[in-house]
């Protein structure tokens, strides 16, 4: 089965943000392939309500950490619904919620191997392959960053804030180097927003709350808000910005 509507895969994309983006997508007459890495069952769920808002939809499951598993994600998705057109480059851990002095060496790596690792081989991948794609079609990276890269997480995540301004650095330098072949290269910077990525790292059930006084609009976002930015990143709405981060952090 080939389409003929533009393609997008979306990493990281059974829960969360990632999620939230997929279903907006398929919405929006964006064909979708969501990857993962262990939540297959969450996975499918995403994909069958893609696929009733009207999208070809497909999951793969690999480990952007893994260099090998992301060519061939990228391959699997491309013999079931054609050439990718758009890439998020969504999927990102946190490790558990420590000082830097008290964290674990494993909880660095990690995070490092997923976030700053794994977005470049996704990176590396989608730059390789979008100028190819069909030249009627947009084509276009979103790449995942955090309000984190600015504000340094104190006493929370440090080596997280640190991974996503290598995506800061990686977002201004790729937009460069992909625009003369017609491929933009933007960044959305969610801020606090409502996915199970807090409960997964940490054990401070009143985290939210406790930050949403320091919030400017004094609220926690939606998964939903930040896939609006994405969405519209990827549209032809934003045809002339490329290079360009966008915060979604209710003014953090």
């Amino acid at each position: 089965m080939q389409s003929r509507r533009p393609v997008v895969l979306i990493t990281g994309g059974s829960r969360g943000i990632g999620a939230a983006v997929a279903q907006l997508a398929a919405a929006r007459g964006y064909d979708v392939a969501i990857t993962f890495r262990s939540e297959r069952e969450a996975a499918e769920q995403i994909v069958e309500r893609c696929r009733a808002a009207g999208a070809n939809a497909v999951t793969c499951q690999g480990d952007v950490a893994v260099e090998g598993d992301v060519a061939r994600l990228f391959d699997e998705v491309e013999a079931v619904l054609g050439p990718i057109s758009h890439v998020v480059n969504n999927a990102g851990i946190t490790g558990k919620s420590a000082k830097l002095a008290e964290a674990s060496v494993e909880a660095i790596r990690s995070c490092i191997d997923v976030n700053v690792l794994g977005a470049l081989w996704v990176a590396r991948e989608a730059a390789r392959r979008l100028p190819g794609s069909p030249g009627d079609i947009a084509r276009s990276i979103v790449n995942i960053s955090s309000v984190a890269a600015s504000l340094g997480s104190p006493n929370e995540y440090v080596w997280y804030a640190a991974s996503k301004g290598a995506i800061d650095s990686l977002t201004v330098g790729l937009s460069k180097e992909l625009a003369p072949q017609g491929v933009r290269v933007n960044a959305v910077s969610p801020g606090m927003t409502k996915t199970d990525i807090h409960e997964r790292s940490t054990q401070d059930a009143g985290r939210l709350e406790r930050l949403r006084p320091h919030i400017p609009l004094n609220r926690i976002g939606e998964p939903e808000e930040i896939a609006e930015a994405v969405l519209f990143l990827m549209s032809d709405a934003a045809s002339y910005i490329t290079g360009a981060n966008i915060p979604v952090s209710g003014g953090r």
